[in-house]
């Protein structure tokens, strides 16, 4: 009976804290994979004016998942490597567009990191 009604209260636990997160997922994202170039829309603020920037690269990692969801985008930038790692439910992420997406079979693509120029591109998949 005892462990009975700590299964009980998990789940309860559980339940709970769906319904907390789920009014602050966002519906209306693409599927992306690893391996995808997207084009991200970042909210930024500056003095009292919003405006939105936009970053652009490959998703090397992917963490986590429900609202806790977090991408490592990665671009090369003047033979410099840039990463972000961006939360997708974010109210800081505005939009989220996929350009292409590319054939992979690992899910972190941290090899990138040690490729620069023509020799870090992607297989593209169509």
């Amino acid at each position: 009976f005892n462990e009975n009604n700590n299964f009980m209260i998990k789940l309860n636990k559980q339940q709970l804290i769906e319904q907390v997160q789920n009014p602050f997922l966002k519906k209306n994202l693409p599927r992306i994979q690893i391996g995808d170039s997207l084009k991200i829309g970042v909210k930024i603020i500056e003095g009292n004016k919003e405006r939105t920037q936009f970053y652009e690269g490959t998703i090397i990692a992917k963490k986590n998942f429900s609202i806790s969801l977090a991408i490592t985008v990665r671009k090369a930038l003047q033979s410099t490597g840039v990463e972000r790692i961006l939360l997708l439910h974010s109210p800081k992420v505005d939009t989220l567009t996929i350009l292409k997406s590319s054939k992979v079979c690992r899910s972190k693509l941290y090899y990138l990191r040690n490729l620069n120029g023509k020799a870090s591109r992607l297989k593209q998949q169509f």
